[in-house]
Order: C-alpha cells, then structure tokens, then sequence
C-alpha cells in the first residue's frame, strides 16, 4: 500500500456534521490513563473533520468522550478524506480523519502547521470496504466475483448482470438480463483510493489505472461522500458502487474471491487482514501507516479494507488543543471507545488489537503543546 492510505449515540444528531455542544463539567473528575496532568477539567473546542466512512464511529466516540469531559464541545464535519486532511493541515481543525495516510508533500504541510512538531496517524477505525449491489430478485445471501470480474465491471468491460464471466462465480443464481449501472464516488476519497488500489493489486491487470482518491473514469453514476453512493446504489436497480460496510443496509454485497474461495466481508475478516500486513514504508513510531497485503490467499481473510486514520499534531500550540486532543484520541483508542465503534447499532467496526492499542496510545502520549 503506498502509505494508505483502510439508539447508543444519546444525544448524537448525525448530518452532513456530526457536532456534539457538551455542557458542565465537574472539576474532581479523575484524569484518564494516557491523558496529561490537568486534563480533567478539559474545557473548549476540538474540531474535526474528514472522512465519511468513519461519522457514525466518530459519533459514538464522541458521545463516549461527553461521557467523561461533558464541558468539550466536539465536532466532527464529514467533508471526506481530501477535505479533511486540507482543513487539518491549514489549521482550520485540530484533527483530520483520513482514509489514505498523508503524502510526502502533505507531510511537508504538516510539520509547519504542527509548530514545528510533525504528523501522527493513527490507524483507530479499520473496516471492510462492502462492494454494494441492487438486485433485489436474486436469491442468494451474496453475489461471488472475483476482483478481476469487480475490475471489468467498474472499468465498463462487462456490462450486463447476466454476463458470463459473472453467471461463471455463481453457479446455480438466476442472475437478470440487465443493465449494470457502476456507481463511485464524485468527491476525493480515502474510500475510492482504497479500492481501487484492492483492483489494482488484486485483478491480475484487469483494472488499467493507478491506484487514486479520484476516481479515473468520466461520464457514469456517482454519488457525494459514502451516503450519496448508498443512496443512488439504492435508487437504480441494477446498480453496483462500494462504500464502508456499516454504510450497507439492506442493499446486497458481494462475496470478494480469496483463494479458492468467496469470503463476505466482516469485522473478523478484516481484522485478520490487518494483524498480517506490514507497516508501510517511511512509518514510524508516530505514523503508524499499515501496508494491507490486498492479495492474500489466507482462509477467512477480507483484503477490500479500508483503515481510517485520526491525524493530529505532535505539536500544538496552544495547551488546551494538545490537552484536549490527546484526551479525545486516547478514549477513542481504549477498549471502550473500540467496543463501542465495533457495536453492529454504531459502526461495526473491527476494534484494534492489544498490541496495536500501546503503540497508539505512546504515539498519543507524546502530543504536547509547543
């Protein structure tokens, strides 16, 4: 991966911006593991802002946060990846989350904005990416298709649901003569770079393009932010697009070809692909990039992942910021914060492991302010 760049709310209102006004807090709170000393009276403003897939974590997040610091006021715009790393490194916000690590020159960007200080990523939201259809004749619990077949349909090489190569992975489904309608994303995204980075690596040379946040062909369907591709996957029978899997609903999802076999996305399988990929190259202690192994063969392993990065600075300059921040992001790096993204009701997300969860927290324990 070239720096990949993968009911419980309470009060949580989720928009286009999930924000949260938390109001008095008790001053003989105990401060929390990992949080600096006097961060128990946390008081002011921590704006957020980025990709769409992780809003409905990042909305239980912050209700979990409100919990503890209720005189915080946290908000969260889900503009998508490329927004939000572009407010985050001209200083509009205090955290970006991203859904493809930051680039060299971004890098660059950062550590001027980070007074000095530089980047940490921080890989917090690790989810299956659902490649998402609308046939809702079709009786079978998934479609199979290989990622050379998933190539050659978003790239407008086969274009009917009846098609050989797809009737070849899934023997014995009736499938419709019908038009297939691929559907991606119309904004810059962490979500489109993932997957097409998934075609590029995984299809064998059917996908002819570079791995990219903007999506290489014009003209088609396409929907803003991971809720406009769900909802005109949703409103065209026929329709195929991808988006974060806890995003899905009702629509049917295909089943991605590993091995000798066809595995459905989930939380487990997700996880499974993290715990064996490799950090990319160029991170570092701070920067914890992953390189996901989107070719594996492995049994029970989902290589279509997406892994949301929280980007913050190592360096802020004002104390209450870096207070502020290193109390959020440790809440959303424990157990509790995990678990409660992992919930099916919140996000379904695959909660990182232990180990991964100590060396989050030290990159979190060294945010201060400059």
């Amino acid at each position: 991966m070239k720096l990949t760049p993968h009911s419980r709310f309470g009060a949580v209102a989720l928009t286009g911006a999930v924000a949260l006004v938390l109001a008095a807090c008790s001053s003989g709170s105990s401060a929390e593991p990992g949080s600096t000393a006097g961060s128990a009276e946390l008081s002011g403003s921590l704006a957020a802002a980025g990709a769409s897939s992780q809003e409905k974590a990042v909305a239980g997040w912050i209700a979990g946060f409100n919990d503890t610091h209720p005189d915080v006021a946290v908000s969260y715009d889900a503009v998508g990846s490329g927004g939000g790393r572009e407010q985050f490194l001209a200083g509009a916000v205090q955290l970006a989350g991203s859904d493809a690590a930051l680039k060299e020159d971004e890098l660059a960007t950062a550590a001027e904005r980070c007074e000095g200080g530089e980047a940490v990523e921080l890989p917090l939201y690790i989810s299956p990416i659902a490649v998402v259809y609308n046939l809702p004749d079709v009786d079978a619990d998934h479609v199979q298709l290989s990622a050379a077949t998933i190539a050659k349909i978003f790239n407008r090489d086969i274009t009917t649901w009846d098609d050989a190569a797809i009737a070849a992975e899934n023997p014995g489904v009736t499938l419709p003569s019908i038009d297939i309608i691929p559907v991606n994303r119309s904004d810059e995204s962490g979500t489109t770079e993932n997957f097409t980075e998934y075609l590029e690596a995984a299809s064998d040379g059917a996908w002819p393009h570079e791995a990219s946040g903007d999506w290489p062909l014009s003209g088609g369907q396409s929907g803003q932010g991971t809720q406009g591709v769900i909802d005109t996957v949703s409103g065209a029978e026929g329709a195929i697009g991808y988006a974060d899997a806890s995003r899905a609903g009702d629509l049917g999802t295909v089943a991605l070809k590993v091995g000798d076999e066809y595995v459905p996305f989930s939380a487990e399988a997700a996880a499974a692909v993290v715990d064996a990929s490799p950090r990319a190259e160029g991170a570092t202690d701070k920067r914890l990039v992953v390189e996901l192994d989107r070719t594996t063969t492995e049994a029970g392993t989902y290589p279509l992942v997406l892994i949301s990065y929280s980007i913050a600075c190592s360096t802020y300059a004002d104390e209450a910021d870096a207070n502020n921040v290193k109390a959020y992001l440790t809440y959303v790096a424990s157990a509790e914060g995990q678990d409660r993204a992992a919930d099916p009701g919140v996000a379904g997300s695959a909660p990182i492991s232990d180990a991964l969860r100590a060396e989050v927290q030290a990159a979190i324990d060294s945010i201060a302010a400059g």
